[in-house]
């Protein structure tokens, strides 16, 4: 037998549960789907939103010829093969393009799921079949795109943001697996209580049948909050590789870091790694953390972090698991400031209200003599003429004179910052 989640596998639109934004009615892909006029883009979410699903469902609708890839499995070569069968679909339906029909509409769709897992190389031997309109591309990715995939290959493709299920539409879900599948209907399953199932579930809507699979096949046929929590315990493997408790335990790690406890980070790590995470996934992670958390009380935190970054990638696995662990140790026993983080916060909030204002016209540049004669860079001081490197004007808008974003915090290292500032500025009145 199928598992549940591959039997209520939803094949039209209308089947579809979540992701309104992107499907509903005058949504962007439901509008492709009607008109036919599907451009590449690159699907991006967490595991189990339903990303391969739509996909199918797009070439179902279309009636495209559909071609699918695992980044994990393919190279190059598997790509080339299926440019070159997408070229004779082409012939079939349309004579090379030649007829009225737009190519938007005859090209065959090749899905790549874990499009982030793909060489430099891999990527580029699709840009000319995607510049072209031989493929129209759908990718598939956990990832940030932009920082996984080439931009040649980002710039040819749109990007849309799959959202976690919510709890309305996990709910739907349930419903429809206790009776709309022959098999699990006719266990008469009894829902006593749904928070467990929700909770563990993350969104996830194969996380969710899984679990209701799991539970069922145990013989329970009564679900409340305490059987399923129980039942899980008991089969930590119900969750997929792509981590079990993927974000509550990555949130874990972060928090372990801010909280200067280097043991529980640890931990987490451990779990991380057990649990098959991606490696780069950890290290992106551990340079967010040491510009946000730790920031300007320690820069090292920084370069540590980056240089662990970089030699992952070099050594690979299971070795990386060193540096891992090296840089988390190092951040959860750095001081911690996120100064610089509230001051680019702030700053962002303060353009949003404030919008375009003008740059003082000292501190233009002047390449044109019209641009001089304006006053465009008049009066400015070169601050290395002067002693210290420094002399006191004017570098803010005029509107935002008396604003601060940066506010210094307790550590030994922004302090000296701080002290360094003030004798700066100590004789300018406006200071």
């Amino acid at each position: 037998m199928l598992p549940l989640a591959e039997r209520l596998r939803p094949r039209t639109l209308n089947e579809y549960i979540g992701q309104k934004h992107l499907v509903g009615e005058g949504a962007v892909i439901r509008q492709m789907i009607e008109t036919g006029n599907l451009s590449s883009f690159i699907l991006w979410g967490a595991p189990g939103v339903g990303k391969t699903t739509l996909a199918r469902i797009i070439a179902h609708e279309l009636k495209r010829p559909f071609y699918t890839l695992s980044a994990v499995t393919s190279g190059v070569k598997e790509v080339r093969d299926v440019i070159d069968k997408a070229k004779r679909d082409a012939k079939g339906l349309g004579g090379l393009f030649e007829n009225t029909a737009p190519k938007s509409t005859l090209s065959s769709i090749l899905f790549i799921d874990e499009i982030h897992r793909f060489s430099k190389s891999q990527q580029d031997s699709l840009l000319g079949a995607v510049e072209e309109g031989t493929i129209t591309l759908i990718g598939a990715t956990t990832e940030n795109p932009s920082f996984e995939v080439i931009n040649p290959l980002l710039s040819r493709c749109q990007v849309y943001v799959l959202k976690s299920l919510g709890e309305e539409d996990l709910l739907e879900l349930m419903q429809r697996a206790l009776t709309q599948d022959e098999y699990i209907a006719s266990l008469h399953i009894e829902v006593k209580e749904t928070d467990a199932i929700l909770r563990y579930s993350g969104g996830d809507a194969r996380k969710l049948l899984n679990i209701i699979e799991l539970v069922t096949n145990s013989g329970i046929r009564v679900l409340d909050n305490d059987t399923v929590t129980k039942q899980l315990q008991q089969n930590p493997v119900a969750y997929d590789k792509d981590g079990e408790l993927h974000y509550d335990i990555i949130s874990a790690f972060i928090k372990s870091i801010r909280g200067s406890d280097p043991d529980a980070a640890i931990y987490w790590l451990a779990r991380m790694i057990a649990a098959g995470e991606d490696p780069k996934f950890i290290a992106r992670r551990l340079v967010i953390s040491a510009s946000e958390d730790i920031g300007l009380a320690n820069p090292n935190a920084m370069l540590v972090a980056n240089a662990c970054f970089d030699t992952l990638t070099k050594i690979g696995w299971p070795e990386g698991r060193i540096p891992l662990a090296m840089a988390t140790v190092y951040l959860a026993t750095s001081q911690k400031s996120n100064s610089a983080y509230l001051a680019i916060d702030s700053a962002l909030q303060t353009v949003e209200k404030t919008g375009n204002l003008p740059v003082p016209l000292h501190l233009r540049n002047a390449p044109t003599k019209l641009m001089e004669e304006l006053g465009y860079g008049e009066d400015y001081k070169y601050a290395h003429d002067f002693p210290n490197h420094f002399v006191s004007q004017q570098y803010l808008p005029d509107e935002l004179l008396e604003t601060k974003f940066w506010t210094p915090q307790g550590s030994p290292q922004e302090q000296k910052m701080k002290d360094w500032l003030d004798f700066l500025w100590k004789n300018d009145p406006k200071k």
